[in-house]
C-alpha cells in the first residue's frame, strides 16, 4: 500500500473511525518502509460532516458528479461568449443537478448512519456549487479527500437568473462585437509568435528559479520530517521509561505490602513473648 491508496482508504472510512484508521494506516506505511508517507498521512485532517458527505459523493456518485462538472464547463463557455440566452437555459439545470446530488448524498449518508442536518445540507450544496463554478474546486471534490466544505463567493459574471452581471441583454450588434473580439484575439495571437519565444526564454529562467526554490523547500520538508522522526523516537523512549518506572513502583508497593505483613507478624510475636514473660514472672514469684 502506498500513500495515495492509504489516503483514499482513510477518507472512505466513517468520521467516527477516522483517527483510529489514520493511526493504523500510518503504522502500516511505516512498517512497509514508507516513513515519509506515514508522516504525511498523520498530518491529514479529519473531515467535517459536510466534507465527509461530499467525499461520499465522489466515491459513490461519480457519474452524477461528472455531469455537474461538465455543466460547469458549459457555464464558463457561455459566460465567456456573453451568451445570456444559453446561461438562462443552463441555470435551472444547475439547480436541478445540485438538488438531486444533495438528496442522493443525504440518503447514502443516512444509510451509513450519518444524519445530514439542515446546516450540513447547505454546506454540501455550497461545496457542489463551488465544484461547478471553479475547476480547481471541482478537481478537489472529485479526488474525494476533502477535510472541509467549500464555498464560492459567486460566479463573478452571472446573477441568480443566469443573466450576465452588470450588462444589458445581448443584442445582435453586441453578438457581432463579441465575434469581432474573438477574431481580434486570434490575430493578436498570430502576431505574438516572436514575443512568445521571448516569454518562453523568461519562463525557462523562471522554471530554473522555481526548481531551486522547490529544492530548498524539499530540503526544508525533509529536515522537518527528520525532526518529526526524532521527536517520535524521544516520545517512544520516554514511554519506555514510564513503563519501567511503573514496574518499579509496582515492585516497591509489593515490597511495602510484604514488609508490612512481616511487621504485623513480628508485633504479634513480641506481644506473645511479653505475655509469656509476665506469666513466667508470676509463677516465679509464687515459688
Amino acid at each position: 500500500m502506498d500513500f495515495d491508496e492509504a489516503a483514499d482508504a482513510l477518507y472512505a472510512t466513517s468520521a467516527a473511525d477516522f483517527i483510529a484508521t489514520r493511526n493504523e494506516l500510518a503504522k502500516q506505511l511505516k512498517a512497509d518502509g514508507d516513513q515519509l508517507g506515514s508522516t504525511r498521512l498523520k498530518a491529514l485532517r479529519k473531515p467535517t460532516v459536510a466534507a465527509w458527505v461530499t467525499n461520499l459523493v465522489a466515491r459513490s456518485l461519480q457519474d452524477e458528479l461528472d455531469d455537474l462538472l461538465a455543466l460547469g464547463d458549459e457555464f464558463r463557455a457561455a459566460t465567456a461568449d456573453l451568451d445570456g440566452e444559453r446561461l438562462r437555459e443552463l441555470t435551472p439545470k444547475r439547480h436541478q443537478l445540485i438538488d438531486k446530488l444533495a438528496k442522493d448524498a443525504s440518503k447514502l449518508a443516512e444509510k451509513q448512519g450519518q444524519k445530514v442536518s439542515a446546516d450540513v445540507g447547505q454546506k454540501l450544496r455550497e461545496t457542489l456549487d463551488a465544484a461547478l463554478v471553479d475547476p480547481a474546486a471541482g478537481g478537489a471534490v472529485r479526488e474525494g479527500r476533502l477535510s472541509s466544505a467549500l464555498r464560492h463567493v459567486g460566479f463573478g459574471v452571472v446573477d441568480e437568473n443566469g443573466e450576465p452581471a452588470n450588462v444589458t441583454p445581448l443584442t445582435d450588434e453586441r453578438r457581432q462585437k463579441a465575434r469581432e473580439r474573438r477574431q481580434a484575439t486570434a490575430k493578436v495571437e498570430e502576431e505574438s509568435a516572436a514575443a512568445k519565444r521571448k516569454r518562453e526564454q523568461a519562463e525557462r529562467a523562471e522554471e530554473e528559479r522555481e526548481a531551486a526554490e522547490k529544492a530548498q523547500a524539499k530540503q526544508a520538508f525533509e529536515d522537518a520530517v527528520a525532526a518529526a522522526q526524532e521527536a517520535e523516537a524521544t516520545v517512544e523512549d520516554l514511554d519506555n521509561q514510564l513503563d519501567a518506572a511503573r514496574e518499579a513502583l509496582a515492585e516497591a508497593q509489593e515490597l511495602v505490602r510484604r514488609l508490612g505483613a512481616e511487621l504485623d507478624e513480628a508485633r504479634r510475636a513480641a506481644r506473645d513473648a511479653q505475655k509469656e514473660s509476665r506469666e513466667a514472672r508470676k509463677r516465679y514469684n509464687r515459688l
